[in-house]
């Protein structure tokens, strides 16, 4: 009788250890390397869209580093919010009459859109200091600060829904 329950649960066990691998590894691929994201409000527009879905990826910044420019997922604590990364750590962040300078020089903001308010902002070491690409709707660094490296979830530009805005948006 006990031989025949092992030989039983043996056989459940190689029939269902197939799945269940697979479902570890999703789960695993999910939570580590790359999870759906989806864009919530008008602060990345033009280039990004309100319910845009997006594949965040998180392992970007364990093998390069943040680069000025990039869309990041940032962990904001009561929520995760998408924005562009402006300043650099130690760099100091200057906007006057609608142009962003970085340490005193002007640089080519082809993405930011709107008015954007003179601000003046030293960014602290292991920040980085981001904005929405819509500048009039954007709770970003002007509100909140900069923020830590260890808030910065991963890298995001590939859009996989809407269908007709599918691919790389950076």
């Amino acid at each position: 009788m006990e031989r025949v329950k092992k030989e039983k649960l043996k056989k459940i066990f190689k029939e269902y250890l197939p799945y269940l691998i697979v479902i570890i590894g999703v789960i695993l691929i999910k939570q580590f390397v790359v999870s759906p994201i989806i864009v919530n409000g008008e602060s990345m527009m033009k280039t990004l869209h309100d319910k845009d879905v997006m594949f965040l990826n998180r392992l970007s910044y364990r093998f390069s580093k943040i680069e000025r420019f990039d869309i990041v997922v940032i962990d904001n604590g009561s929520e995760y919010i998408i924005k562009r990364v402006i300043g650099m750590p130690g760099e100091e962040i200057t906007c006057e009459d609608g142009n962003i300078f970085i340490n005193g020089k002007k640089i080519k903001d082809s993405y930011g859109y709107g008015k954007t308010e003179n601000f003046y902002y030293k960014v602290p070491k292991n920040e980085y200091y981001v904005l929405g690409d819509n500048r009039e709707n954007s709770m970003d660094s002007r509100y909140f600060g900069s923020f830590n490296k260890k808030t910065i979830l991963g890298k995001t530009s590939f859009i996989i829904f809407p269908f007709k805005r599918f691919g790389n948006k950076n």
